[in-house]
């Protein structure tokens, strides 16, 4: 039998965040805690919020002026690191006191962190004051990217060593690692992440298209960032006025060749999905072609759509089409990932990306846990930092998919 709301409950509780919207609307980014805390108070609980770090190895606490700042908590063994990777809500048992929500942050389907919710009794309706928790720590995620470009504070709680200046440019030019929408999801990660360059990737929502692309300049450090940075403008633009593939692809051609008088090239893939009815639509400009993974399983490599790279003029190409099953995983990436070498010589290759790309499908993992666990696979095996930029994504047709990304 359904328990009745409580009304009183209910009631406190938005009020509690509509004085958390009044209060932020001129709050600092380093006040935002203070101010959860503040508007929760009457609410019987306190919040310690924890950001996850660009390698997605370690949750760093934000600090709240006057408390002692908790240290950092591990993502690979904690619990705290199980509700970041699953994206879900664990509880303390009912009969510990205080009583304690591990949830996840999220700024609509982009992991930021968890927040650690601790209640002095364990509530009578564990059920609505988990919903309850939920909604209010994707409130605050929301927050924390609207905040973020007005001071350093939440940059800094990321980073745990220097970012180099092209990673800096790149990282400001890219949109969220991952979006999801009721018929898909689009994720993906760069290594290194603090020295980034010549990689980027961006996509766009819109109607019943989605349009995606990875990119990967020649060269390495700034040089390479502000090549790829052109590329990845002039696509942007043009994908704005409502170019199509073609198009965006000889605007990137233009850009290149008009900004640097020596030959600069960059290789990528630019797609675009019709979620209506499946029909990929793709060109790949002298890139790896992507990978289509169906019921757990790497069918084949897109070898369609094959143009010179960005930055060489050639019209002598078709765009490649292929149709896609509900369900259906793309997996694109840069060299950077199947040249990766340990120190015996032995490359990553291809055959072990796609069969851990396949083992997290058939795992049902979220994708950007997918791709997490990917990344650091590549790291481990390089037994260090990478010797060039490495990019992934996964592009999953699928509202199953879409919902592991909520909490």
């Amino acid at each position: 039998m359904e328990q009745e709301p409580d009304l009183a409950e209910e009631l406190r509780w938005d009020a509690a965040v509509v004085d958390l919207i009044r209060r932020t609307q001129l709050a600092q980014p380093d006040e935002l805690v203070a101010e959860l805390n503040a508007a929760v108070r009457p609410l019987g609980i306190a919040v310690t919020v924890y950001l996850v770090d660009h390698e997605q190895e370690q949750l760093w606490p934000l600090p709240e002026r006057g408390k002692p700042t908790p240290p950092a908590l591990s993502i690979d063994g904690s619990l705290a690191g199980r509700c970041f990777t699953g994206v879900r809500t664990y509880a303390s048992r009912d009969d510990i006191e205080p009583y304690r929500l591990w949830v996840p942050m999220v700024d609509g389907s982009e992991r930021l962190g968890i927040a650690e919710v601790v209640a002095q009794r364990p509530p009578a309706d564990a059920e609505s004051f988990r919903r309850r928790c939920e909604t209010l720590m994707g409130l605050l995620g929301h927050l924390v990217a609207v905040k973020s470009p007005y001071g350093d504070s939440l940059h800094r709680v990321r980073r745990t060593r220097p970012m180099s200046p092209a990673a800096e440019l790149m990282l400001h030019l890219l949109p969220p690692l991952t979006f999801s929408c009721h018929r898909m999801v689009i994720s993906a990660v760069l290594e290194p992440c603090y020295d980034v360059g010549g990689d980027a990737y961006d996509y766009a929502v819109d109607d019943q298209i989605a349009r995606f692309m990875v990119f990967d300049a020649m060269g390495r450090g700034l040089k390479a960032g502000l090549t790829c940075t052109a590329a990845l403008a002039a696509t942007r633009a043009a994908r704005r006025d409502g170019r199509d593939l073609s198009a965006m692809a000889r605007a990137a051609d233009a850009a290149l060749q008009e900004q640097f008088a020596d030959l600069r090239f960059v290789t990528g893939v630019l797609a675009e999905l019709d979620l209506d009815t499946g029909v990929l639509r793709y060109l790949n400009a002298g890139h790896p072609p992507p990978i289509l993974l169906r019921q757990g399983k790497a069918v084949r490599a897109l070898r369609g759509g094959r143009r010179l790279p960005l930055g060489i003029e050639d019209d002598g190409f078709e765009v490649g089409a292929e149709v896609l099953e509900p369900g259906d995983r793309l997996l694109l990436y840069t060299d950077g990932i199947t040249e990766a070498y340990d120190r015996s010589g032995e490359r990553f290759g291809l055959d072990r990306l796609t069969d851990l790309a396949t083992q997290g499908m058939n795992a049902l993992l979220p994708a950007p846990e997918t791709l997490r666990r990917l990344a650091h696979t590549v790291l481990e095996h390089q037994g260090g930092r990478p010797s060039d930029d490495a990019t992934l994504m996964i592009v999953e047709w699928s509202a199953d998919a879409a919902e592991r990304t909520q909490p």
